[in-house]
């Protein structure tokens, strides 16, 4: 998004939920930083976290204050996914376009990056004992990222699923459908009225006068 005029885009990152925010339904927090109309919002980590990692690690619902009836894990996530959709319906009919891009990295490739990034000292931020922890639970993410793809990529708000390994082709896939996307928005500078313009006019010949 280098291209962009950062006036009219904000990128906002998701970590840990706070106090406040665990007092609140799982969508609040993402809710409250929709980009208004006009204006492009970039979310690194959503409320998706709350079907992925939640799903992973369940023991994290015991935090989120929420009654028991309502921690059954055989229900609570079809109905986390059908509030998803609803809420993504709902932007879509008041005028917010939603572009789900999920970067499908193998497991050999994040190896690989892992130890890059350690050998790197610039990029040693990157790496944290976490993260290498939870690639014990590899193949429970793969259920839940299939299950949650399967259950919310919608018309209104499809899911695109793109190869990571090769970095640049995946830039460029995500630069194409971010692109195709802008183009189907039909954006156009407001064109001038007749009205208007005889207005313009009117001010350039005062300020001509000035001289």
């Amino acid at each position: 998004m280098s291209g962009v005029n950062p006036e009219g885009c904000e990128v906002y990152s998701f970590k840990q939920p706070s106090a406040e925010e665990l007092e609140h339904d799982f969508l609040w927090r993402t809710t409250c930083r929709l980009p208004e109309r006009g204006r492009i919002g970039i979310f690194n980590r959503s409320y998706y976290e709350e079907v992925l990692i939640v799903r992973v690690h369940p023991e994290i619902l015991r935090i989120q204050r929420l009654p028991e009836e309502l921690r059954d894990e055989k229900t609570i996530w079809k109905e986390r996914y059908r509030s998803i959709v609803d809420l993504e319906r709902h932007l879509y009919h008041n005028g917010t376009r939603i572009l789900k891009i999920f970067l499908n990295l193998s497991y050999e490739e994040q190896r690989k990056r892992f130890l890059a990034r350690i050998d790197e000292p610039d990029k040693n931020w990157k790496v944290s004992p976490s993260d290498n922890h939870e690639r014990k639970y590899w193949k429970h993410y793969m259920e839940a990222y299939e299950d949650c793809l399967n259950a919310t990529s919608t018309y209104h708000a499809p899911w695109y699923v793109v190869p990571a390994d090769d970095k640049e082709n995946a830039r460029l896939i995500v630069s194409r459908i971010v692109l195709d996307v802008l183009q189907d928005l039909k954006m156009e500078y407001p064109k001038t009225t007749e009205k208007r313009r005889r207005e313009l006019q009117a001010i350039g010949r005062q300020l001509k006068r000035e001289k």
